[in-house]
């Protein structure tokens, strides 16, 4: 009895396993392969290859920028993503690859600095009066004349106003935040002394209270000394109203009349006194 064996189906062309494009010649095929391919998984694949080949040149040119407070794992991934870039928008027509590519590699690395690595998130239109100002004031200070250029100079030679020059500058030192748990610098070389955060000042909100306390000193003090008593008791020791009656001697609601009369005549006088 003949035995059927079910027949496999042939392989797709984007389903053949092919190398690597590993010389020039290859390379250039590629890239006029990928140039006339339909959006697809063979486009993709295509477009993986070469991502693969020229990952080393993504990674010498991030590396360039690993001296600026990113890790260089995020600062290959952002490298890598310019040249996938670089990759799809590639025309073979318009020349060589590589030279196409460099300005797109380091573009998306100069992007990710000014959008994704400030402490504080500024507008786009302060990051750019920042970015000329401070080319204006490397350019003034490393020329003849004054090395520390004015508001006045970096205003002139860039054609800012004044307070655009003041935006700019202000946005130099906004790139990186300190830590308030950063070591004070006079507190000595051993790491021991105040955190930043124990030298800065806060709004103390009791500087009222201590205006209202000396306002009302004189009234107070002309209080019989029954209601001065009533007074202490109710608002320095919180008693109750029924606490301090049992004390007097007498009812709560006659409490209740003492405070509310004694408040009213400390009022007045205060405000008549200003």
């Amino acid at each position: 009895m003949p035995t059927h064996v079910a027949a496999r189906p042939h392989p797709t062309a984007a389903a053949v396993a092919r190398p690597a494009p590993d010389t020039p010649d290859a390379v250039t095929a590629a890239f006029a392969r990928l140039a006339v391919l339909d959006d697809g998984p063979e486009k993709e694949r295509l477009q993986e290859e070469l991502t693969r080949v020229w990952l080393p040149m993504a990674h010498r040119l991030a590396s360039r920028f690993r001296d600026k407070g990113e890790s260089t794992e995020d600062l290959r991934q952002v490298a890598a993503l310019g040249l996938l870039k670089a990759i799809r928008r590639y025309d073979p027509a318009r020349g060589p690859f590589e030279p196409f590519a460099i300005p797109t590699i380091r573009g998306e690395l100069r992007r990710h600095f000014r959008d994704r690595t400030w402490d504080v998130r500024v507008p786009r239109r302060v990051q750019e009066l920042r970015d000329r100002v401070r080319a204006a004031y490397v350019e003034l200070a490393l020329g003849p004349g004054d090395a520390c250029p004015t508001v006045d100079d970096l205003a002139r030679h860039t054609g800012l106003s004044e307070q655009q020059v003041r935006d700019g500058l202000e946005a130099l030192e906004s790139y990186r935040a300190l830590s308030l748990d950063a070591g004070n610098a006079g507190g000595g070389a051993d790491g021991e002394g105040p955190r930043l955060a124990d030298v800065l000042g806060e709004t103390d909100h009791a500087f009222q209270l201590v205006v209202d306390r000396e306002s009302v000193k004189e009234a107070v003090r002309r209080l019989p000394s029954r209601e001065r008593a009533i007074l202490y008791l109710r608002f320095f020791e919180d008693w109750s109203q029924s606490r301090i009656a049992e004390r007097m001697g007498i009812s709560q609601m006659h409490v209740s009349r003492l405070l509310g009369q004694t408040c009213a005549r400390i009022r007045r006088e205060t405000l008549d006194g200003r």
